[in-house]
This record gives C-alpha cells, sequence and structure tokens, in this order.
C-alpha cells in the first residue's frame, strides 16, 4: 500500500509504554514516534522493568523494524538557553531520554533545539552543544546505540537551527557517531527552503547534501505547512493541504535520499482529517 516506505505517526503510550506499539499498529504505521513519559511536566517515573519487556515483546510481535521507531524530547527543556536551573534541569531531562531510548532500543531520539533567549545564536549553539555533550556522557551505557537527532525549526525569533548552514555548525562541533538530523517539512518551508515544486525539492534536498550531507539526515518529519514560505510559522497542515501542497510532497517523498528513511507525520487531528486519512492521502501520493 505504501511502496516500501517505513511511515508513521507520534502515537501515545498511554495506559502503558508497550500500548504504542498497538496504536501504531491500528492505523497501519511501518514507523512511529514516541514521548517515552509525560512531555509536559519535568518528572519522570523511571522505566518499569515490565514495561520495557512488554515493548520490546511487542515489537518483535509487530512486524516493525526497530530502526525505524523514535522516541521524541519532551516539551520544556530548553537546551540552548543560558546556565542556570533551566539548562540544569534541561541537561538531566535529555540524558534522561538518552537512557530510557537506550532501554526500550529505540535508535533515534529527536530533539528540539530550543531558543538562546536574547544572548546571540553563537552563546545558543555553545549551550546546546555542552548539553549534548553532557547528557550523552551521563546516559553513558544505557544510552549507547542511541542517536541524537537535530531538529530544524521555523526560524521562529531567538531559535537554534534552522539554517542548514546552522546545523553544520553545531554537528561540526560535537562527536558524529552519535548525532543527527531530524528534517521537519513544515520547520524547512517556514524558515524559507521551498518545497512547492520538484525543481524546489532539488533544489532544497541539494543545499542541505551540500551543507550538512545527506547521509546526515535519519527521521523525516512529515508535515505541511498552514503559513506561507518563510513565515517563520511553525503550523502544521494535513499532507498535500497545506502552503507545500500535493506536488511538493509527491516530489520530496520520490527523491532517493528520502524514500528509505524512516518518515513521522505530526498532523493535525481535526473535522478535515485523522491519522488514517492522512496515511491515506500519503499512499495515493506514493502509489
Amino acid at each position: 500500500m505504501n511502496a516500501g516506505y517505513k511511515v508513521g505517526f507520534h502515537v501515545s503510550i498511554a495506559g502503558g509504554i508497550s500500548n504504542s506499539v498497538d496504536n501504531a499498529k491500528g492505523i497501519g504505521c511501518s514507523a512511529f514516534q514516541i514521548f517515552s513519559r509525560n512531555p509536559r511536566g519535568w518528572a519522570a517515573k523511571p522505566l518499569a522493568p515490565g514495561d520495557v519487556a512488554a515493548f520490546k515483546d511487542k515489537m518483535a510481535a509487530s512486524g516493525i523494524d526497530r530502526t525505524s521507531t523514535v522516541v521524541h524530547m519532551p516539551y520544556l527543556p530548553n537546551l540552548s538557553g543560558p546556565a542556570g536551573e533551566m539548562y540544569a534541569k534541561s541537561v538531566d531531562t535529555l540524558a534522561g531520554e538518552i537512557q530510557r531510548a537506550g532501554e526500550l532500543g529505540i535508535p533515534y531520539l529527536v530533539i528540539h533545539l530550543g531558543s538562546h533567549l536574547g544572548k546571540g545564536s553563537e552563546a545558543g549553539m555553545s549551550q546546546l552543544v555542552n548539553a549534548i555533550t553532557t547528557a550523552r556522557d551521563r546516559a553513558k551505557k544505557k544510552g549507547e546505540g542511541v542517536t541524537v537527532l537535530l531538529e530544524n525549526n521555523a526560524g521562529q525569533k531567538n531559535s537554534i537551527g534552522a539554517t542548514f548552514e546552522e546545523l553544520r555548525a553545531i554537528l561540526d562541533r560535537l562527536d558524529s557517531s552519535g548525532v543527527g538530523v531530524c528534517l521537519d517539512t513544515c520547520h524547512a518551508f517556514a524558515s524559507g527552503y521551498d518545497l512547492r515544486t520538484a525543481k524546489d525539492v532539488e533544489k532544497t534536498l541539494g543545499a542541505f547534501d551540500k551543507t550538512i550531507g545527506l547521509k546526515e539526515l535519519k527521521v523525516v518529519h512529515l508535515n505541511d505547512s498552514k503559513g506561507p514560505l518563510g513565515s517563520n510559522l511553525d503550523r502544521h497542515e494535513h499532507i498535500g493541504l497545506g502552503s507545500i501542497g500535493r506536488e511538493g510532497i509527491a516530489a520530496f517523498l520520490c527523491h532517493k535520499a528520502i524514500a528509505s528513511l524512516p518518515i513521522i507525520m505530526e498532523t493535525p487531528i481535526d473535522e478535515k482529517r485523522d491519522d488514517a486519512k492522512n496515511l491515506k492521502a500519503f499512499c495515493e501520493l506514493v502509489s
């Protein structure tokens, strides 16, 4: 149905982390993303061994490749902010999430890069690099095998990582073996990278390859955009119904660099569409 693509959604872990596998299978996912805990709070209970075992058992029986699963960082941390209590808690959270992903056998952790809060992008990038380095050291063996993915943002004021050049500069300061990039199509479009036609897609992915290197791209967040090109508006739209549109998303998905990657949709659920209808729209674009 989806032509060999590894595709899915961010799914709920309500009632137990292993329920995410059932939720993913129920929609027809061949890839999925989760929060490993409540994303709106700082406190996180350790993963219970029974929950980890149940998750791994369900994964083994699911037919979903482990390498197509992703953990997303909670909302509260700001890894690019100035030193202080908030920053220290953010680094602790990152270390915890690397460890939790490792315990679950999930190979990718996507992080929002945060805001420098007016201190300047150079200061923000330094804080971010320090946060990732420190957190990976703290997670130690439990976090081995987990790749931290830098997610590009929509270019909001004071944010870090909206441009390919900034992402490359961050990667250059890190031990490259455990980091990579998650490309969000809505964020890229909102920050000025056009994706509306096959020619635009070729140009944007060519710029990505030249600046960052397509080998660093590990996961895609596939979202259409409510805002126009360069709007810096982080508002996701249903596949093909936003400013990028069907032609652009189809061309993006057909690109050889994209077709083999885990593709996660973070589309709305509303009166227009639910996840199942966005998966159907995806399948129509790649069939």
